[in-house]
């Protein structure tokens, strides 16, 4: 994790390699990368939205693959819930992806862990409705969510970045 402090003064591969672990488009990391240094959070955060804006499909299609392998079990498998919950929620991811041809994306912050399978499986479900075009734009928004809370949780402590 970095300060903002650091963020702003880290070389531009560790800035960019940083950058990447909040959202794995290499444009959006390079953009960020490119316009520092930020006065402040806001500033930062409302670059980093902005940037996720300017996403092409090609970009957003790096940023959802880096989801997708990103070692964690499938969204929502961690919280509580009966056995049956668990199994229609691999269901759905299943039916997600087989769908849209990419990893089922939604922020949950701010989700309290009693609700996130029922959230999950509900935005999933309510999703696969979706047309691809119109789900291509809110896997878009989900993932801006995303990357700026990835990104606030990165510039809110003033820890060193780990050794390399």
């Amino acid at each position: 994790m970095l300060g903002l402090h650091r963020f702003n003064e880290a070389d531009a591969g560790a800035a960019e390699e940083a950058l990447l672990a909040c959202c794995g488009s290499h444009r959006w990391a390079l953009r960020l990368t490119a316009h520092r240094p930020y006065p402040d959070i806001e500033s930062l955060l409302a670059a980093a939205s902005e940037a996720s804006y300017d996403l092409r499909p090609a970009d957003l299609a790096e940023a959802l693959a880096d989801e997708s392998w990103m070692p964690q079990p499938l969204l929502g498998m961690r919280a509580p819930g009966s056995q049956a919950a668990h199994t229609a929620l691999r269901a759905a991811h299943a039916a997600y992806e087989a769908r849209f041809g990419h990893v089922f994306v939604v922020c949950l912050e701010g989700v309290v862990p009693e609700e996130m399978l029922d959230t999950v499986l509900t935005s999933i479900r309510t999703r696969l409705a979706n047309d691809p075009d119109e789900e291509r734009l809110i896997a878009a928004d989900e993932l801006r969510r995303i990357a700026l809370t990835r990104l606030e949780h990165l510039v809110a402590t003033h820890s060193a970045p780990a050794a390399r």
